[in-house]
């Protein structure tokens, strides 16, 4: 099941049971959809419920958000929606693309629900945003078109029916020489694409060699990614694009569809001061990097707990962290054990939805700096019981495997490895950030 398909079950069931706002009640001195509500969904929903977006439906004034306004309490104030799934209490909390509500913002919402959903005065409108189509690149804006686009062979994606996967070799060529990637999007095609694409890979093998270099990843929740001021990925002039994309049919067809990845480089012949991996797989299902079917068995009605290590060979910082597991999924934690023996809990997803593959990327004043030989440890939760809102059917026993009714469990790491003097650098450089913090 996709997630507009579960998103679009929940709200429709919870409209059908409720009652509906008429909005007349006036609260002449309280809370207004114009002043107060409308700048909230602006900041934090429109960007996917608009005509174009993933959204079920559309909420861009206050005619498309009044029917739903109860609806948008209830997922707002037990934070279903916007979705962001990162523990509050736990771990790093400062993050450059945190698309959480305020617990202010969520008791607004609230308490302008209660008073009867007023519109308030027009004029209290704040300006219209002006949002990307869904057919163009949402890095343009920032970047200006891409320097390079590649291209997936087309794959008929049926209307009805299980997972399915699309894995086409394509010829990477073009380039005169190797470039410095700054960064890069993957973008499904448009309109259907978005919709059926549930995560891809877009992995370059380059001529004559063995290893490959991650151009880009998706899922829905993370479509692009820009390395951080100073750090790219090299990328060299030819190769093989192994392309691996999970469909999941939605009731329509989509013909010959299309991925694009769009690339940006560093200028020609500028070399940035620090060369990335991009997001690199810790697993937590597996050992040495490969995935381990046994180690998953949840029995029905059940849960199970899976820990992986990894140690850090060099130092290194960490830019962003996204779990991936399936339905049964709930939890991930990311921890960091220092050499000295003292532990961190970097981050923890505590209510992972498996319809959202979000990329939380921390704040440049807050990246994790991992000295030579941190252990990094993963922990993950999977609930195969009733009270898990995403669960197929609990009846089941689940064993590892692609499809989302079938369980794995790792995470994509945006790391990038340093050398122990640009490590000595990074941590005088934060020292030196905190305590001017401190004496503010």
């Amino acid at each position: 099941m996709t997630r507009n398909r579960i998103t679009g079950m929940r709200f429709a069931l919870l409209f059908a049971a409720g009652a509906t706002v008429t909005g007349i009640s006036s609260a002449q001195d309280g809370l207004t959809y114009s002043r107060d509500i409308a700048p909230i969904l602006q900041e934090k929903c429109v960007t996917c419920h608009n005509p174009d977006g993933i959204g079920p439906m559309p909420l861009l004034n206050y005619a498309q958000v009044q029917p739903f306004a109860y609806l948008i309490k209830d997922r707002t104030s037990n934070r279903i929606m916007p979705p962001w799934h990162v523990d509050p209490d736990i771990g790093i909390q400062q993050f450059k693309n945190d698309a959480s509500l305020s617990d202010e913002q969520i008791g607004m919402i609230s308490a302008w629900v209660d008073a009867g959903a007023p519109q308030g005065d027009p004029a209290d409108l704040p300006p219209p945003v002006e949002l990307p189509s869904g057919a163009d690149w949402q890095l343009a804006e920032q970047l200006g078109p891409p320097d390079f686009i590649v291209r997936s062979t087309p794959y008929d994606v049926i209307a009805n029916g299980q997972d399915q996967w699309w894995e086409p070799r394509v010829e990477f060529a073009g380039l005169e020489e190797e470039r410095w990637l700054r960064a890069a999007e993957f973008k499904p095609s448009y309109p259907l694409g978005k919709k059926v694409v549930h995560h891809g890979h877009a992995v370059l093998i380059p001529e004559g060699e063995q290893r490959s270099v991650a151009l880009a990843r998706y899922g829905v929740g993370k479509s692009w990614e820009i390395y951080p001021e100073g750090t790219g990925m090299l990328v060299p002039p030819n190769g093989t694009i192994a392309w691996n994309l999970h469909y999941f049919p939605i009731g329509a067809e989509a013909p010959a569809d299309v991925v694009e990845v769009g690339l940006w480089f560093y200028p020609e012949g500028e070399r940035p001061e620090l060369a990335t991996v991009g997001e690199a797989m810790f697993r937590v299902d597996g050992l040495k990097g490969r995935a381990r079917g046994q180690d998953i068995i949840i029995p029905p009605h059940g849960y199970q707990v899976l820990q992986g290590t990894h140690v850090i060979q060099q130092p290194a910082v960490i830019h962003s962290f996204r779990p991936h597991l399936h339905m049964r999924g709930k939890v991930m934690t990311m921890e960091a054990i220092y050499p000295d023996g003292n532990r961190e809990v970097l981050s923890q997803v505590n209510k992972y939805d498996h319809n959202w593959q979000i990329a939380y990327i921390y704040e440049d004043h807050v990246k994790p700096l991992l000295p030579t030989g941190t252990v990094l440890q993963f922990t993950s939760v999977f609930d195969n019981t009733a009270n898990n809102p995403i669960n197929p059917d609990p009846e089941q026993w689940v064993i590892f495997g692609r499809r989302g009714v079938d369980e794995m469990s790792h995470a994509w790491v945006g790391i990038t490895y340093v050398n122990e003097e640009q490590f000595a650098q990074a941590v005088a450089e934060r020292r030196a950030q905190q305590e001017t913090l401190s004496l503010e």
